[in-house]
């Protein structure tokens, strides 16, 4: 953690915004006194709160449950989320550099190496990223969710040192750290660890969408890509960047990737379904080899070239998830024959994979 020299941080609505929903200036201030004080780290910010923000602004006593009026939330607090920052991090002559996404933008490969670019560049240039969901056009289908989930994925994909998420509890704690007896829980290793932790939900402050469940959901996601995790409060984030015992620390679980297949496993909703019989479920898993036509059964749900899906045994039990190189409808006329019988029968571009390998990701 003190070595850690590229950090992505998240921070969540509750330590950014007033009980009406508006911005907190003083709390934003805090936080970038904290951020800006750390000049030998490259900081990736992923901040809630463009929702929450746009509350007060449009007269909204809570946050709408319907995606319309989020989304006409997020498109008027997005931009004094932005220009809070901006002027916050003025002070220390630094510049922020805005970098909103969705899932669609980032399990695609093109897309994932466009935002890597960007992220990469400002980071060169000596500006802070501030990333957030594009809550104003995402639909029901490529949201991330919650903005801890998309902190554990850009992490990811900077291919950050150290995940830190801040929150208005300064750590995980066994029960509901309101009630007596709660302990605070130092370092999860593992999933063991977490076996008597009871996790709860949206804080009361009500502006956000995540709670300790997506918090702990994104940090081994996050572990699991080989990223050390510090879960603390918002009040706490200077000792967590400096390396101090705060909070709760998730060890590393598993080894860094360099692709993006992890955002395909975590960030994509499947569009549809593929039904493989058992050779093909074989092929996939065991030798990682690309789908072809010849072991698909049947077809679910209505897709576009290019969309996510689940590929399933004949038992509908996931095996796989991946990019679908055809339309639903163009798939029955392929099942059970070989790229070669189509290319003779249907043309060239007919000889390829239902879903390549490198668009594929085992779930299992």
């Amino acid at each position: 953690m003190v070595r850690a020299r590229r950090i992505v941080v998240k921070v969540g609505s509750s330590s950014l915004t007033t009980a009406a929903g508006g911005l907190d200036a003083d709390r934003v201030d805090a936080l970038v006194d904290v951020l800006a004080t750390h000049g030998e780290k490259e900081i990736v910010l992923v901040s809630s709160g463009a929702i929450a923000a746009g509350l007060a602004p449009l007269r909204l006593e809570r946050r709408p449950r319907d995606l319309a009026r989020q989304q006409a939330a997020a498109s008027v607090g997005q931009g004094l989320l932005v220009a809070r920052y901006t002027a916050s991090f003025a002070r220390y002559g630094r510049r922020v550099g805005q970098v909103l996404l969705t899932s669609d933008d980032t399990s695609r490969r093109g897309h994932y190496r466009n935002a890597y670019r960007t992220l990469e560049q400002l980071l060169r240039m000596g500006a802070v990223p501030v990333v957030n969901e594009n809550d104003t056009i995402a639909t029901d289908e490529i949201r991330f969710g919650d903005n801890d989930r998309l902190a554990a994925l850009v992490a990811h994909l900077v291919r950050a040192d150290l995940l830190v998420l801040l929150s208005d509890v300064d750590g995980l704690y066994d029960g509901d750290p309101r009630l007596p007896g709660s302990a605070r829980v130092a370092e999860v290793h593992g999933p063991d660890d977490l076996a008597d932790v009871t996790l709860g939900s949206v804080g009361a402050a009500g502006v956000g969408t995540g709670g300790m469940v997506t918090k702990v959901d994104a940090a081994r996601i996050a572990a699991g890509a080989g990223i050390p995790v510090v879960l603390t409060s918002a009040s706490r984030a200077a000792d967590a960047l400096a390396g101090r015992v705060t909070g709760t620390l998730f060890h590393r679980t598993g080894r860094r990737s360099a692709d993006r297949l992890l955002w395909l496993a975590h960030a994509s909703s499947p569009r549809g379904a593929l039904v493989l019989d058992a050779g093909a479920v074989e092929a996939v898993v065991e030798r990682r080899t690309s789908l072809l036509p010849a072991g698909v059964e049947r077809v679910e749900g209505e897709f576009s070239a290019g969309d996510p899906v689940e590929l399933r045994d004949t038992g509908g039990r996931p095996v796989a998830r991946g990019l679908v190189n055809y339309d639903a409808k163009e798939i029955p006329q392929l099942l059970g024959r070989s790229t070669r019988e189509l290319a003779r029968d249907l043309g060239p571009e007919y000889e390829r994979e239902i879903v390549h390998r490198d668009d594929l990701v085992l779930l299992r």
